[in-house]
Parts: C-alpha cells; sequence; structure tokens
C-alpha cells in the first residue's frame, strides 16, 4: 500500500493523500491529540499535516526511513510548532521585551541537544520507548501507564530513574 501512496504523490495525485488518510488518518490523530489538548485546535492541525505532506513530499526519501515514519515526523513536528506558537504568543503577551539568546547560547543548545540524541540512542529499548513517549510526542503519564499496561506510579518511577540516568550520562550530578 505504501508504495502505491508514494507512486501517487510523487506524481502530484490527489488520491495518494486520500490512501494516505485512510492508512495513516488514525496515526495522525493520535498524535497530534496526544499533543495538543483543545480538540478544535488537534482538529485544525490534523488537516495542516495532510498539507504540509502534499506541499513537501518531493522530500521524502525511502532511503532514509519508512513512510510511516516519515509521517510520524510530519504530524509530530507540525502539531509541536503549533503547540510553541501558542506557548509563545502567551509568552510573549506576559513579556514585552525578551532578549533573544547570544550566538553562543546557540551553540551550547546545539551541542547539548546532539550529545542527548547520542545518550538516548544509547538507551534500551524500552527506555528509549518510554523516552520518547513522553518528551517527544508528549504524552501524559496515564496515557503511557494505559498504553503500557502498568500504573501511573510505575510510570513516574521508571522516567525518575530514566531522568536521572540521562543526568548522569549527560555529566550533571545525578541526583
Amino acid at each position: 500500500m505504501d508504495e502505491k501512496i508514494i507512486a501517487l504523490l510523487s506524481a502530484g495525485e490527489q488520491q495518494g493523500l486520500e490512501l494516505l488518510q485512510k492508512q495513516y488518518g488514525g496515526m495522525v490523530r493520535y498524535i497530534v491529540h496526544g499533543i495538543l489538548p483543545d480538540a478544535r485546535d488537534a482538529e485544525e492541525c490534523v488537516s495542516d499535516v495532510y498539507l504540509r505532506v502534499w506541499r513537501r513530499f518531493s522530500t521524502f526519501d525511502a532511503g532514509k526511513g519508512s513512510l510511516a515514519a516519515w509521517i510520524t515526523a510530519v504530524a509530530r513536528n507540525t502539531a509541536a510548532d503549533r503547540r510553541r506558537r501558542s506557548r509563545l504568543e502567551a509568552q510573549a503577551l506576559q513579556e514585552k521585551d525578551g532578549a533573544a539568546p547570544s550566538p553562543e547560547e546557540e551553540v551550547l543548545r546545539r551541542e547539548r541537544a546532539a550529545q542527548l540524541k547520542k545518550v538516548v540512542e544509547a538507551l534500551s529499548g524500552a527506555e528509549r520507548q518510554l523516552f520518547y513517549r513522553k518528551y517527544y510526542y508528549l504524552q501524559s503519564t496515564a496515557q503511557i501507564a494505559a498504553e503500557l499496561s502498568l500504573s501511573e506510579r510505575a510510570v513516574e518511577g521508571r522516567l525518575y530513574r530514566l531522568r536521572a540516568r540521562l543526568r548522569r550520562l549527560m555529566g550533571g550530578d545525578g541526583q
């Protein structure tokens, strides 16, 4: 099915987008609704995801990953962008003048992000899954607990230990 969707979207055929929505619509909604709590905002974002897929399909590279992984990234990034914009707008209303980070601060932030990526890749599969659910897909503890058949307390404990381990691996104090 993915091959057909890829061929149609590559050719600019609307039917490719329709098949994509049938195949991955549930997954896209699941990701977006997990990041954006407001139902109307989430549904608007789902539409934005399909618009981004349509406009940017030429950037899809099957050699880098599957169609599902690419759509997951598009959905997650679109929802996270919308959430970030909402927060920035609210913050801008509270703060009239804020300083942008200096070039040095930006370099440090990028280096820290690269280091975090390496550390996360070194985690076990279960730890990495928990990390991505909480900090990439922005799922609530309750949602993670329900989907992994764990208690919320167990998820909180695992997240606590995971954060402590990440802190140690990143060169922090580990407490």
